[in-house]
């Protein structure tokens, strides 16, 4: 029996850095181990938005071909407005796609990536080539969470009502053959089959994002050798990642319990990584306005650009209590959950009542404070103190994350089921 062959489709992929291709990146070791033969679809962008961070290039095996499309440069193509990744390199990526799939049988085909507009191709794949795909959705595609009530102004522009748009005419004839969904919230399947009751079923499977094992044992072996990134004094609180307006809530009720804490001499810090998606240069503060009303711009520090993603993981392992905020999308669970956990330091985690975090959290005995949409939660405000408190005095070690939701298993558990969809080669 000829080993089973995979395809992998993420405009996103080192030595480009970017959150979306992340679960791929891990499992690549692991899929080589099972015997499977990849092939990474990705692009060889000249004018990347994402940072560059070619030791991630050391982490993909020998083993994986790796075919990088055509892109147009930004140089170029900012002068229509855009500036995706996969929008500049549609055309072509859909094309290689074709030679890939005309010049050798390829078993199924893996979306994963929030690059949506390359999910289409799937369909068109497999009724050229007789293809499954499989869909690995780690966002939504179609939400409506800027037209709620009381929602933030969804960014972009006329770029978001075209995105939103093109998602509402793709989505549903993009799932009507779909052989798989993969997703990090199963709100996201029960969606799409409410949202689209003719199209055929089909199997949806939960699988969070896995602990970086491979990525923190080689961190932490090479951890003395890097400068510092956190301070060496005060009790430094740290979070690194994008804040969305749906989270700056739960920063809010944070700053009302350092500020009380402030006042009673305890030397806290919060230190903010990597908030803004925007290119370096063009990044804003995000937490400015809330810790200028506390009057905490003392001691908040805020970095808003990307950071290299091994620097973002040192964060985890140098703070004194790591951040974890949910939003008021209920949806929404951080991918970086297990990495927290799987870093030993004490969590301090804030999210809505009613969210799939706090299920998610719950599952995991990783405790959370728990609060109301409203910006002045006073219960919350206070459980937030105490809970500092108490790491700040008793240091606990979160448990690590079970071994069913390491990197080794759940890429097992991607195999299990693209396997279960394939007609492997005799």
């Amino acid at each position: 029996m000829n080993a089973r062959r995979l395809l992998i489709v993420s405009p996103h992929f080192p030595p480009v850095n970017a959150p979306d291709m992340q679960r791929v990146r891990m499992s690549l070791p692991h899929f080589v181990a099972a015997g499977w033969e990849v092939t990474v679809l990705t692009v060889d962008d000249p004018t990347p938005l994402a940072p560059l961070e070619p030791a991630l290039l050391a982490t993909v095996p020998d083993a994986v071909k790796v075919v990088r499309a055509h892109c147009c440069s930004r140089r170029w193509t900012r002068w229509l407005g855009v500036n995706n990744v996969a929008l500049r390199a549609l055309p072509f990526l859909f094309l290689a796609g074709c030679r890939a799939l005309a010049g050798s049988r390829y078993d199924v085909v893996y979306f994963s990536t929030t690059m949506f507009s390359v999910l289409p191709f799937g369909r068109c794949w497999r009724r050229l080539y007789g293809v499954p795909y499989v869909i690995d959705l780690q966002d939504p595609w179609v939400t409506d969470f800027y037209e709620r009530p009381g929602a933030p102004p969804p960014p972009g522009g006329w770029k978001y009502r075209a995105a939103r748009g093109l998602g509402q005419m793709l989505e549903g004839w993009t799932m009507g053959r779909l052989s798989h969904l993969v997703t990090v919230s199963s709100a996201y399947g029960e969606t799409l089959r409410w949202r689209y009751p003719a199209n055929r079923p089909f199997p949806c499977t939960e699988l969070p994002f896995a602990s970086p094992d491979l990525d923190l044992d080689h961190l932490r072996s090479t951890l003395a050798k890097r400068p510092r990134l956190l301070p060496t004094y005060g009790i430094n609180l740290a979070f690194a990642g994008a804040l969305g307006p749906g989270m700056l809530g739960p920063v809010d009720v944070l700053f009302a319990a350092v500020r009380v804490l402030h006042s009673e001499g305890v030397p806290v810090s919060v230190h903010f990584f990597g908030t803004s998606y925007s290119p370096v240069g063009d990044a804003q503060p995000v937490t400015l306005g809330l810790a200028t009303r506390h009057g905490l711009t003392n001691c908040v520090h805020e970095h808003p650009s990307r950071l290299p993603y091994y620097s973002a993981l040192q964060i985890t392992l140098e703070a004194d209590i790591n951040l974890l905020f949910g939003s008021t999308d209920l949806t929404f669970t951080p991918s970086k959950i297990l990495a927290l956990q799987a870093a030993g330091r004490p969590v301090l985690a804030l999210a809505y009542a009613g969210s799939a975090l706090v299920t998610r959290l719950e599952k995991l005995n990783l405790p959370c404070i728990v609060m109301t949409p409203s910006m002045e939660d006073n219960p919350a405000v206070a459980a937030t103190i105490a809970r500092l408190r108490h790491l700040i005095a008793q240091k606990p070690t979160p448990l690590p994350p079970p071994a069913e939701l390491g990197a080794a298993a759940l890429a097992a558990a991607q195999l299990q089921l693209l396997a279960s969809v394939s007609t492997p080669r005799s």
